[in-house]
């Protein structure tokens, strides 16, 4: 919303013509800006507390990159998602603050400091295959302004290497559990913690994993009350899931 759009907002309320409702609405809807390609969404964070997320699966890298510059000048922090070598090199020739987290695919440029929390979210992972979720969901966490600890390959086929890490587990407020092939590691996590539980399945696995559905279909069956399950290998979904969490 432009300061013209602004005035005559204004000028409609306190002629009467629009109601202080009706002005508050069309503020908690605006501003945005249209690039052609993309239409970004610059009040986001007025409404859900955080900005928009660049996903960058099926963008050209200029237009990533133009997205990223346009948000810059706003001065908001970013985080981009599934984001290749080559997206990030468009990033950087605009934003040379730009940092990569390959593993992850992740992009985040922060214009200004974020806070770390005191509470924490875990994230446990079943093994060194799901690590590129596990980075995608640590890099939401901390993207959104919370503290995360990763404690990674402890899976059930050596459970003794999930109780060794308990103690860190049980202090954290909201726990992420990222495991692939049959995915019970969430239910397991989910009968000795008293903290809510965001699953994650991940693809990895042989051919009757059918990509994470296995996975996903354990998790959802879980028998641990408290368990939530996001999409395969959504790592980010189930970082910002915890993040609002944090917020409560």
């Amino acid at each position: 919303m432009n300061t013209l759009e602004i005035k005559a907002l204004l000028e409609a309320i306190a002629s009467g013509n629009k109601s202080v409702e009706q002005g508050a609405k069309e503020l908690e809807m605006l501003p945005f800006s249209d690039l052609g390609y993309a239409v970004i969404d610059h009040h986001r964070a007025h409404r859900t507390g955080h900005p928009e997320v660049i996903y960058c699966e099926g963008k050209t890298s200029e237009q990533v990159a133009g997205i990223v510059q346009h948000m810059v000048e706003k001065g908001v922090n970013i985080l981009a998602t599934r984001a290749s070598e080559a997206v990030y090199n468009a990033v950087v020739d605009k934003c040379p603050n730009a940092r990569y987290n390959s593993l992850g695919r992740t992009i985040t440029i922060n214009t200004h400091d974020v806070s770390s929390s005191k509470d924490f979210v875990a994230i446990v992972a079943a093994g060194t295959s799901d690590l590129p979720v596990v980075e995608e969901a640590y890099e939401t966490v901390m993207a959104l302004g919370f503290r995360a600890e990763k404690i990674v390959d402890v899976g059930v086929a050596g459970i003794h290497r999930l109780f060794a890490r308990l103690d860190t587990i049980r202090k954290a407020k909201v726990i992420i559990v990222v495991a692939g092939m049959e995915g019970a590691l969430a239910s397991v996590v989910g009968g000795l913690v008293d903290k809510p539980i965001i699953a994650v399945p991940t693809s990895v696995g042989y051919g009757a994993s059918f990509g994470g559905i296995s996975a996903l279909l354990t998790m959802l069956n879980s028998c641990s009350s408290g368990v939530t399950v996001v999409n395969i290998d959504n790592g980010f979904g189930a970082g910002f899931a915890a993040a609002q969490i944090m917020r409560l």
